[in-house]
């Protein structure tokens, strides 16, 4: 029989799963993690901060080199990590890379009484993007706003983009529901009430509105608010397990301070043994063909028990 979550109650999550899966994930060491690799899964260590940021920046600069006005390419990029991102924009000036057949895919967006943030939002990942990375570039060699796709609830022009252009790479962190973008798990509701969806049920999902699991919300008010959670919105637009099918290759960026130590291990235990789960969002990226988990070494830590 399936346990109810630990954390709430009315959604499922990964505090559901098997105790033997969970258990196996916490006793992992940072040596099991670098042997995880498997033909589809790349594992990659970085041993310093400045050469995970750059690696992360670089994926920008790779795929839009390669656009031209017959081939346009392009990166779906995240809001967390955001450090690469002004890096992005000194490289992008430094090499004097014209932008122009290049394009850009947000992944997600705050919604609030049923429509997409404004620009101004301060926690709004559309404004983060602008702020830290294209308003930093020199205006010559930025990308036109038609090449830039952002999400919004009518998903229609989002979603078309999509086959206009070749994602390269599709860049994320990990959320301690252990999303990418802000795939959830879902509600405990209706045909779900008393099983998850299935991994097949859960990958036919596209761009959509989204209500927000209780453990995302505590850790956007963490990473982003210094815990103010009445700021964070509830709901939101994200891209879907349908469009990161349609990249290239997704990246996964693990610096250590979005999701956990047991995070990490339960996500990248689950995609190398392909223990596809939807309680376990990112676990379905087990299914797509060119996954990399990269992991800044000093963020691996560790799952002992430790009194404060």
């Amino acid at each position: 029989m399936i346990s109810y979550s630990k954390i709430a109650p009315d959604w499922w999550d990964y505090t559901t799963l098997d105790r033997e899966i969970l258990n196996d994930a916490a006793r992992l060491t940072a040596k099991d993690i670098e042997q995880m690799s498997r033909p589809g899964f790349t594992v990659k260590f970085y041993d310093t901060v400045q050469d995970f940021y750059l690696a992360e920046a670089l994926e920008y600069i790779t795929a839009w080199a390669q656009a031209t006005e017959e081939r346009p390419t392009g990166i779906c990029g995240p809001i967390g990590p955001t450090e690469q991102l002004p890096l992005v924009a000194r490289l992008v000036n430094e090499l004097n890379l014209n932008l122009r057949h290049c394009h850009f895919w947000g992944m997600d967006e705050w919604v609030i009484d049923g429509k997409e943030v404004e620009r101004d939002f301060p926690l709004g990942f559309h404004k983060a993007d602008m702020d830290l990375c294209f308003n930093l570039i020199r205006p010559e060699l930025r990308m036109s706003e038609k090449n830039m796709h952002f999400p919004c609830m009518d998903v229609t022009e989002y979603v078309k983009s999509w086959d206009q252009a070749e994602c390269l790479v599709m860049q994320g962190g990990q959320g301690e529901t252990k999303h990418w973008a802000f795939n959830d798990p879902v509600k405990r509701e209706g045909k779900y009430k008393d099983v998850p969806p299935t991994p097949e049920e859960y990958r036919r999902l596209g761009t959509r509105y989204v209500n927000l699991h209780p453990i995302t919300l505590m850790q956007n008010a963490r990473t982003s608010g210094g815990g103010t959670v009445q700021n964070v919105p509830s709901e939101a637009v994200t891209v879907g397990p349908v469009e990161t099918w349609k990249a290239k290759k997704v990246s996964i960026w693990h610096p250590g301070h979005h999701d956990n130590p047991f995070g990490l291990r339960l996500s990248t235990l689950m995609i190398s043994k392909k223990l596809a789960d939807s309680r376990v969002p990112m676990s379905l990226l087990a299914d797509h063909p060119c996954v990399q988990f990269n992991f800044l070494r000093s963020g691996i830590g560790a799952c002992d028990v430790e009194m404060h």
